[in-house]
């Protein structure tokens, strides 16, 4: 069973800056990759940033330049530091973790999220202008 609970969320002026946390419980072997997904009220899932065993990261287009996902193995958590925070990343943002190897294979599958089978229940971001 493994166990993911985010933290972080909260809500934030536009331009500011936040650092999600995901702590990973019950792994019995390596995960290939661990990422982050978000959801908008009336909007689809959609991927922010993935990170695979080997260290390689994805970002998606709107997250690119802005927000940093990272991982500290020792301590079994994910991260994603959030800068120039903007009233459209208001969102509901979740953690997953993937134990398919086709999540590696390249940025796009990367950042699919049927190959991610484990969640977290979410941390909401409100971002205000």
């Amino acid at each position: 069973q493994v166990v993911l609970v985010e933290s972080g969320g909260g809500p934030v002026q536009a331009g500011g800056s936040l650092r999600l946390s995901c702590a990973a419980y019950g792994y019995s072997y390596s995960y290939y990759c661990m990422g982050w997904f978000r959801q908008a009220p009336g909007k689809e899932r959609e991927a922010v940033a993935t990170i695979r065993s080997d260290g390689r990261t994805s970002y998606a287009d709107p997250a690119k330049g802005r927000f940093t996902i990272s991982q500290d193995s020792a301590k079994n958590t994910l991260y994603l530091q959030m800068n120039s925070l903007k009233p459209e990343d208001t969102a509901m943002y979740y953690c997953a973790s993937s134990y398919n190897p086709q999540c590696s294979y390249n940025r796009d599958y990367a950042l699919r999220a049927l190959f991610f089978a484990y969640w977290g229940q979410g941390t909401q971001v409100t971002v205000s202008s």
